[in-house]
């Protein structure tokens, strides 16, 4: 058998360079960690201990503390051994044992889908995050060498591991501004990705690196003998673009490779932030600037505290490259990110400067806390690590940085979740923009609201928002405002379902199976259909009644004898050959809850069961007997009138746009009345007829990409 080194005694004499560092400690960590994982082998054959050692040595050269390297060494000796928490605390210290427990639970756990193992697992991690920052930067380093190592792992795996890499925790360490560790994850997640552009892409550096090195070095020589006789201790270096930085605009963005303007690069370091500025001004009089290529990152830092001035110029041979230039204070916090603060000793407002920087952690905590279900967490969360942002301003000069592709929405929710409530419109730059506007870097956008009674959010907007927090602030009005509404229609969409699937159960046991379901789902909510094949199966072996009792038995409680449906598509239960209207102070469209009103005389008014017109509590009410169960008939195709208010810019135009637009779809349009509202805004009011909430929609999701349109409201709702 082949002798291995765990590479801990050279990783040893590294650490007694430093005085820093608590070598007896860190051996003693060493020695229960290779006792503890024995015999232990990794996929490829070696002794466990190298992968805890390699995390440690990872986490040495970011210059994280002896507590950090030392729970590093034993962040699996927990899971996979004998030993135990109370254990390490007690020889290592409490700060240890909340490190090694917070790790320990970023393991998977047995869930029924993939996404809500993934979900539970980035619940997990930022809650662990919150307690101890140190808690990722183990992670990210145990992920970096697994990385490193996967050539060992089945394809399968492989290409698991690195698209979670690439979505989640390449991410999570350029917000903590590690750029070492998230440049490397996203090269070696690329290489399992995508190995054919991967090498596409080395044989183009390949190719070029003769070339690439001599034209870095002129430029290089250039600087040097211009900047130095002016600015004193000037250090400049230069670098070549990362596969993955060239992956994204090539293969996502479609740019072919002579049109990445920063493959190479040159980095001016020196020693003020005035210098920087000076040295702006020396290299845009050497080489001649490409316009909107100039980026100030000192006076708008980065969430994650990044600062640099970067430029893109032409050389005198007309060849493209980016210069960067920062302090060396800023080019730590550049490398090294949050853990500069422990390598450096960063960081000037001590802790609370470390918690500044890691706010956006709180409200990814606060967005799982509120997610509908396991599928919008992990979507939401992806989308607000969104390595590419855009940074814009409030009326007052405050910057607030948000995912590339955000909407006005999305800015209004970020300065207060009360200011995305009120929001009635925006203007950017001075001018009303629609809802649906992404905001672009630079721009100063002003909020309108209103403090009118009963305004709020629209249902529309969670499908114009990017971001998560947005998203969850969105549903978390809804659930608070309208919680009568949403009890009526989740009960309405769970009685459906359950039809649809054959599901049929007396009173007294359908009661007992939806708790069952609620209690199986921790009474959190979820999108029901998911749920369906579990409590399919569930029903099949528990609960299914013999063929005779189902007979005389019923889909949901109180249902009673199903009569023939009416031309308007609507049941109603108990009576037949009566005349329906729909009422027209609701409008209710097939496939949403409705609930019949016996008048005196004019036959039955069917409502929708929201309707503002409708009781709460129909048992309680005043005169509860003229109410009466009503659904629409999911085999019968209606057509009912539904009235929209759209609030636009008054231009010339906008009313022929919409009824242009409308024609296209060949919507039948029974009436349209516009007239000028105030701050020369205009409301169209246009009855037309359709087939379904989800045709409603899709006439709104048109009109509203119509220019100027920047609201639309279904009358009577």
């Amino acid at each position: 058998m082949a002798e291995y080194d765990d590479g801990f005694a050279v990783f040893l004499e590294e650490i007694k360079q430093h005085p820093q560092y608590n070598t007896k400690k860190i051996t003693e960590a060493y020695e229960l960690a290779k006792n503890a994982h024995g015999n232990q082998k990794r996929r490829s054959g070696e002794p466990y201990i190298m992968h805890p050692v390699a995390v440690a040595r990872i986490l040495f050269r970011l210059g994280m503390d002896n507590e950090c390297i030392i729970g590093a060494l034993l962040h699996d000796v927990v899971e996979d051994t004998e030993y135990t928490l109370p254990y390490i605390g007690e020889h290592f210290g409490s700060n240890v044992e909340l490190l090694v427990d917070g790790v320990t639970k970023l393991g998977q756990i047995p869930l029924s889908t993939r996404e809500e193992v993934q979900a539970e697992n980035i619940r997990k991690m930022f809650m662990a995050m919150n307690k101890d920052v140190r808690v990722i930067i183990i992670k990210l380093a145990d992920r970096l060498h697994n990385m490193r190592t996967l050539e060992h792992m089945p394809e399968y795996k492989q290409r698991e591991k690195s698209l979670e890499t690439l979505e989640i925790y390449a991410p999570i360490a350029h917000r903590l501004g590690i750029r070492a560790i998230k440049d490397e994850l996203e090269d070696l997640a690329v290489y399992y990705l995508d190995p054919i552009a991967y090498r596409e892409i080395e044989n183009s550096l390949s190719m070029k690196q003769e070339e690439g090195e001599k034209f870095l070095n002129e430029i290089k020589s250039q600087i040097s003998e211009r900047i130095k006789p002016v600015i004193e201790n000037a250090n400049i270096t230069s670098r070549v673009k990362s596969v993955h930085g060239i992956f994204r605009k090539v293969y996502i963005k479609g740019k072919s490779f002579e049109e990445i303007y920063d493959i190479y690069a040159v980095r001016i370091i020196v020693d003020s932030m005035i210098d920087c500025y000076n040295v702006l001004g020396i290299v845009h009089d050497m080489f001649k600037p490409i316009p909107g290529r100039f980026k100030d990152y000192i006076s708008t830092p980065k969430p994650n505290r990044y600062q640099s001035l970067h430029t893109t110029v032409l050389s005198g041979s007309g060849v493209p490259f980016e210069i960067q230039i920062r302090t060396w204070e800023m080019h730590r916090t550049a490398e090294y990110g949050i853990a500069a603060h422990w390598k450096y000793k960063l960081g000037r407002g001590g802790k609370d400067s470390l918690d500044a920087g890691l706010s956006w952690i709180h409200s990814m905590i606060e967005m799982g806390e509120e997610s509908d279900s396991a599928e919008d967490l992990v979507a939401n969360i992806k989308g607000d690590l969104s390595i590419e942002e855009v940074y814009v301003f409030t009326p007052k000069g405050d910057v607030k940085n948000l995912p590339t592709g955000s909407t006005v929405i999305d800015f209004a929710y970020a300065i207060h979740s009360a200011v995305g409530n009120k929001m009635i419109g925006a203007k950017v730059d001075g001018r009303i923009v629609p809802l649906d506007y992404k905001v672009r870097t630079g721009e100063k956008i002003e909020i309108l609201t209103s403090n009118q009674q009963g305004k709020g959010p629209s249902r529309d907007w969670l499908s114009i928002v990017r971001t998560g927090e947005a998203r969850s602030k969105i549903r978390s009005w809804f659930k608070k405002e309208r919680r009568e509404e949403n009890i009526e229609e989740g009960r309405s969409i769970v009685e459906r379902e359950l039809r649809r699937n054959f599901i049929r159960l007396s009173g007294e046991k359908y009661g007992e199976f939806i708790l069952k379901i609620a209690e199986r789902q921790h009474f959190g909510s979820i999108q029901f259909n998911r749920l369906m094949p579990g409590i399919k199966d569930e029903y099949n072996r528990n609960w299914k009644e013999d063929k005779e009792a189902e007979k005389e038995k019923i889909a949901a409680p109180d249902r009673i004898r199903k009569t023939q449906a009416s031309d308007n598509g609507i049941v109603v239960e108990g009576i037949d050959n009566c005349l329906i209207k729909i009422a027209k102070c609701c409008s209710p469209l097939p496939g949403e809850e409705i609930v019949g009103f016996i008048t005196r005389g004019h036959g039955l008014s069917v409502h929708k069961r929201s309707c503002r017109n409708v009781p709460q509590d129909l048992e309680n009410c005043a005169e509860p007997e003229r109410w009466i169960k009503a659904y629409w008939d999911d085999s019968v195709r209606v057509e009912t009138m539904s009235t929209l208010d759209v609030y636009a810019i008054d231009r010339d135009g906008v009313v022929l746009d919409i009824t242009s637009k409308l024609m296209n779809m060949h919507v039948k349009i029974h009436s349209i009345n516009a007239r000028p509202i105030n701050d020369g805004n205009c409301l169209t009011t246009l009855t037309v007829a359709v087939n379904s909430r989800e045709h409603l929609d899709n006439i709104v999701k048109i009109i509203r990409k119509i220019e100027g349109v920047y609201h639309i409201e279904r009358s009577g709702v």
